[in-house]
């Protein structure tokens, strides 16, 4: 068994309720230091919510998070059994930045305030210093000549730059993305899957929800031949549990060993590579 502190992130029998509705079930993950893992599968399937209870917006019901190989949360029954101490937790929750699907950028604030807000209030840095960085960011997204817009003047894709540059901002070791092209226009989803795929060719640990192959395909470092092809993995989500782990996106559907005609659908379109499938059935 490898050790812990090898993951960036890694969770134990996650599971989450409200009420009777069981909306995950029995999710184990472990991600190493720059590998790109895309969940996918239908809506509704539980991917946002697994992936908000990661940083703590949803509460898991049973389960362990680790972070970094620190145990985060560990419940039971819907009751704490474990929990970190709140100077770490924060400390290993500000490691984490998140990319929304509706973008949740400050309206009444321009596109440099929206990045430079967190690390100055959050993290208490010069805001001269953090100034420079948020321009730099902006600059590495395509949005430096944006810098003294509000987000009522830009196009969704180019909002969500702006939310990206915002997160990497506070300097996270891990990024979340949330559905993060389903809001957009198909014209604009190409700008932020560019920045998804420097930052992936960068070795940014990066876990992404999504219910279009499409954008497993794009983020893919090996659509840019500049990673190993083990750096990319896919979880398939459906009915709340994970029905298959750690697949290539580009696995070829005529060969897939799993029977359910879901899954089958996902992959219908990527016929390209004939990699080695690594499926779990959880009963």
């Amino acid at each position: 068994m490898e050790n812990q502190e090898a993951f960036m992130l890694e969770t134990q029998h996650v599971s989450k309720h409200y009420g009777k509705l069981e909306v995950l079930k029995d999710i184990n993950l472990q991600v190493k230091k720059g590998e790109v893992i895309c969940l996918i599968g239908p809506s509704g399937a539980g991917k946002s919510t697994y992936l908000r209870s990661l940083n703590q917006l949803e509460t898991i019901t049973g389960g362990k998070i680790f972070i970094k190989g620190h145990l985060l949360l560990h419940r039971e029954h819907d009751h704490t059994v474990e929990r970190i101490d709140k100077k770490t937790q924060q400390q290993l929750l500000l490691e984490m930045g998140m990319c929304f699907q509706r973008f949740n950028l400050f309206p009444h604030k321009t596109v440099l305030d929206n990045v430079m807000m967190s690390p100055i209030i959050v993290k208490h840095e010069d805001k001269e210093q953090v100034r420079q960085e948020a321009l730099t960011l902006l600059d590495r997204v395509g949005l430096k000549s944006k810098a003294d817009e509000y987000p009522n003047r830009l196009s969704g894709g180019q909002q969500q730059r702006v939310a990206i540059a915002r997160a990497l901002a506070m300097k996270p070791e891990i990024m979340l993305f949330d559905e993060p092209t389903s809001a957009l226009d198909p014209e604009l989803v190409g700008e932020v899957l560019n920045v998804m795929k420097d930052l992936a060719s960068e070795g940014m640990t990066m876990l992404c929800v999504t219910h279009e192959i499409y954008s497993c395909h794009n983020v893919s470092p090996i659509s840019l031949q500049t990673l190993n092809d083990e750096k990319m993995q896919c979880l398939y989500i459906h009915s709340y549990q994970i029905l298959a782990s750690r697949f290539p996106p580009f696995y070829p559907a005529s060969q897939c060993p799993y029977e359910s005609p879901d899954f089958v659908a996902y992959l219908k379109n990527v016929q390209r590579y004939k990699c080695q499938v690594l499926l779990r059935h959880i009963a």
